[in-house]
């Protein structure tokens, strides 16, 4: 197998490791191909491609994340990952444990880990990685390794988010959803939503927002049935996708363009979290993005013909 072939055939659990510790698709995407040029450019055969690759990327990972975290402490308003549509990584003996860990909620608790925190633990609690590859990977011994899982597995354990364990019922609430969404059904959506729900967005400063953070379901229902019909009388569409492994949907204006992403957390049957990322930065690996700010224009004028 050629270096190129090898390379091809590991990316994307290359993508995947830089994914879960940056939480940026570019960011994932650039130290992948900083990976490859330090795999191409080695003039010797390493015995493992794998525990080479995986190394070169974890560490590559790290370096960005620590310069990321300066940026992310200056960002307007909260902070998401960029929404994921697909895991290019696919291991069905970890389906569960690789839905989990790309979820909104989960990459948004690995914020709380350092940056060897959190890649020792996507290392070995996401990838079961062994605990010498690992160590290899990221520099340190094995025994500090454990010592960072421990304190890694605190943190997570601490605020870990749970899901609906039946995947085809968290879709099905999904759908009861977004037809009550497209309908403008403020009761329909009420009913589907936990009393200390929470409707949050990501903008950056840099597109509108439905709110900053809306909370409680009366609340977030009102605020739903209200802004998305009006959306649809302009031509907003949306397609319901999985986004980070969890129900959301792809929204787009009436010329196709992606304007925002929607996820939903769901647990006990109801829904817990719903987080929008609008931010035009975040959106660009999804295809064209739309002027977010044009549409909200044509919502106020869309709501003044309305009342």
């Amino acid at each position: 197998m050629s270096k190129v072939e090898e390379f091809e055939e590991l990316r994307p659990l290359l993508f995947s490791i830089a994914y879960r510790i940056l939480g940026s698709v570019g960011e994932a995407e650039d130290a992948v191909q900083e990976t490859w040029l330090r795999f191409d450019g080695s003039s010797t055969r390493p015995a493992s491609a794998k525990a080479f690759l995986s190394a070169a990327v974890t560490r590559i990972s790290i370096d960005v994340l620590r310069s990321a975290r300066v940026r992310r402490e200056e960002y307007v308003g909260p902070w998401f990952p960029e929404p994921l549509l697909s895991d290019p990584y696919q291991d069905p003996a970890r389906a569960v444990e690789l839905a989990d860990s790309v979820s909104m909620a989960a990459l948004l608790l690995l914020e709380r880990l350092s940056p060897l925190e959190r890649a020792v633990f996507v290392l070995r609690e996401v990838f079961a990685f062994e605990f010498g590859e690992v160590a290899a990977a990221v520099g340190r011994s094995e025994a500090a390794c454990r010592q960072l899982l421990v304190r890694a597995r605190r943190h997570m354990e601490a605020g870990r988010p749970r899901f609906e364990a039946d995947r085809q019922e968290r879709h099905e609430l999904a759908t009861r959803f977004f037809d009550a969404l497209n309908s403008g059904d403020v009761d329909g959506l009420r009913d589907l939503l936990a009393a200390d729900v929470q409707l949050v967005g990501d903008g950056g400063g840099k597109a509108p927002q439905l709110a900053k953070a809306v909370m409680g379901a009366q609340n977030v229902a009102r605020v739903l049935g209200t802004v998305f019909p009006l959306m649809s009388r302009i031509d907003v569409t949306f397609e319901p996708h999985e986004v980070n492994g969890q129900p959301g949907a792809v929204f787009r204006d009436r010329d196709g363009k992606v304007l925002h992403t929607l996820a939903l957390d769901v647990l006990d049957g109801q829904i817990q979290t719903i987080r929008t990322v609008i931010n035009p930065d975040k959106l660009g690996h999804l295809g064209p993005v739309a002027d977010a700010w044009a549409v909200d224009r044509e919502v106020k004028q869309a709501r003044r013909q309305v009342n």
